[in-house]
């Protein structure tokens, strides 16, 4: 019995494979993999090149150098991100050099998508850290009031997975003094400190509390 049933599962298997290649599925699937790969190297090397380009324009001196060098590490953004739009890197990339180029409204909006749940998952608890204290200073310089609970809320997952990060304690800091949380403020200040004990804006910030308390 067991031999009869061997040799239809070996007869099905024939068949199956024989109708893949005739409709020239193994070719189709293995041209669609090369083509993957090949887009995600070409991906890597445009970011590669705009990390390139984003390096020289933060280490620019005149205006017009960094504009230019933005604007190109921008493109490079753009074209790895058209071969592989998943790779938050990317959209990471094209922030940075688009709040070099005075775009910040445009930076948050690519912060958002590197950060958005399917992107987000891709990065380590370091990098997502990184990236969610920069949108909660793009959050705030971009003016918007009702901007600052949502910087706190990126700030305080910011420290939660990148607990030696003293500027994303401060600006949480600073958060809680603009809504006149005042002890949740000295407490950020102070979580600054134990990572850093010298480090002086958080020394000045709780400075300024002990005057004010004083006078």
């Amino acid at each position: 019995m067991w031999d009869d049933l061997l040799l239809q599962a070996a007869i099905i298997l024939v068949t199956v494979f024989m109708f893949l290649y005739t409709q020239n599925i193994p070719q189709k699937f293995f041209s669609k993999l090369r083509f993957r790969n090949q887009s995600s190297l070409e991906s890597k090397r445009h970011f590669i090149k705009g990390a390139q380009f984003l390096s020289q324009a933060q280490s620019a001196k005149d205006r017009s150098s960094i504009s230019s060098l933005a604007k190109s590490a921008e493109i490079e953004a753009d074209l790895a991100i058209a071969l592989d739009s998943k790779d938050p890197a990317a959209h990471i990339l094209k922030s940075l050099a688009l709040e070099l180029r005075g775009f910040k409204t445009s930076a948050l909006d690519s912060l958002d998508a590197a950060l958005s749940p399917a992107l987000a998952k891709l990065l380590t608890g370091d990098e997502r850290g990184d990236a969610l204290y920069k949108r909660a200073e793009l959050k705030l310089s971009v003016g918007r009031r009702r901007e600052v609970d949502s910087a706190i809320e990126d700030l305080v997952e910011s420290v939660k997975l990148k607990g030696d990060n003293v500027k994303a304690f401060c600006l949480l800091g600073e958060c809680y003094k603009k809504k006149g949380m005042n002890d949740e403020a000295k407490m950020a200040f102070q979580d600054a400190l134990n990572v850093r004990p010298n480090y002086s804006v958080a020394l000045e910030a709780l400075q300024q509390f002990s005057s004010s308390i004083s006078d």
